[in-house]
């Protein structure tokens, strides 16, 4: 019995070193190459953008890069991923809950706060924007002090009518956050096997590209940095928060004019990393406290860094804990 403890402990530390040695060089220029980071957020979608046709989602980021395995938070909870992507810190850090982001509004003056504090602080005059199928998004996890356009519509269709609509008018955000709902509500309903959970990720993947041709009919697709990300999947049954693979893996995708075109980011990719990168596009230094990180296979000329795990020791060996189940239940 002691010997298979101490091999145990001993994969498992041998585990938690082998973290990417990646150097963070910038030969192309990409930190602060671009005026504006346009952030969509599909809830419940997790990797199955790779799994549909999505021609929306293909044309965009054909030239782009696209990881359809970065993994979730390991509690597969939406507020729980949501702060984390963005704040750039593990759930354990932000301590954010669907509860409490739905009945708590959230200041500016919070220890872990999103990177809309960091952008604002950086661009005093800068527009900034939330617009939110779930109430939550726009009072709970997006600060309330920070003065960021917010609008809340609880209907993808109409919500992206409102986008569009914002972009149409002349509004040129430097940071922008959608988020859609309805592939949540279907695989809660029936699950990610059920044809209507891919048809409804079909329906996204249509406002999705409502919203890019926006930004492009506007001039502002060539200065935008266009990332799609998701929260967590689902379970063939429906629901999540679980450890199996279609409910950890997450979709991270960028397009923009210094995006290795092809790209596949590192294995060690997380959907957190979405701060770090758009904060790396702005040109705005991240706080040392994140634990997000710039993937390799992004950026041109960018070979990614290491992810720190002296700001989230409790996360690492949580989270090496939580992917040998996650491979044990690969078949689910």
């Amino acid at each position: 019995m002691k010997k298979w403890f101490s091999l145990c402990m001993g994969l498992l530390l041998a585990v938690l070193l082998v973290v990417p040695a990646f150097a963070s060089t910038d030969a192309d220029g990409s930190f602060g190459a671009y005026e504006h980071v346009i952030i969509l957020g599909v809830d419940g979608a997790g990797r199955f953008f790779g799994e549909t046709d999505t021609p929306n989602f293909d044309r965009i980021f054909g030239n782009g890069a696209v990881d359809h395995k970065a993994r979730a938070e390991t509690i597969t909870i939406s507020a729980q991923n949501w702060g984390s992507i963005l704040g750039g810190v593990s759930y354990l850090r932000h301590g954010l809950t669907n509860d409490i982001a739905g009945s708590t509004e959230r200041t500016s003056d919070t220890k872990y706060p999103t990177i809309f504090k960091y952008v604002r602080a950086a661009y005093p005059d800068a527009e900034l924007a939330a617009f939110a199928n779930w109430s939550a998004i726009t009072t709970g996890i997006v600060e309330t002090d920070l003065d960021v356009t917010k609008v809340q519509i609880s209907d993808d269709e109409k919500l992206t009518d409102a986008i569009c609509d914002y972009f149409n008018e002349g509004n040129a955000p430097t940071l922008f956050f959608g988020h859609f709902d309805s592939v949540d509500h279907v695989g809660h309903e029936l699950g990610s096997k059920a044809p209507e959970y891919f048809d409804q990720i079909k329906t996204v993947d249509g406002y999705i590209g409502r919203v890019y041709d926006a930004l492009a009919e506007n001039g502002l697709a060539d200065s935008s940095l266009f990332i799609v990300v998701s929260d967590h999947g689902h379970t063939i049954r429906g629901g999540h928060g679980g450890l199996t693979m279609r409910e950890t893996n997450t979709v991270v995708a960028a397009a923009g004019k210094t995006v290795v075109k092809g790209g596949q980011f590192d294995r060690d990719t997380r959907n957190r990393d979405v701060s770090a990168i758009a904060l790396y596009a702005l040109g705005v230094e991240r706080p040392d406290y994140m634990s997000s990180r710039v993937p390799a296979n992004l950026f041109n000329g960018v070979a990614g860094e290491k992810r720190s795990v002296k700001n989230e020791w409790a996360d690492t060996i949580l989270s090496k804990l939580a992917w040998i189940v996650t491979l044990c239940t690969a078949w689910i």
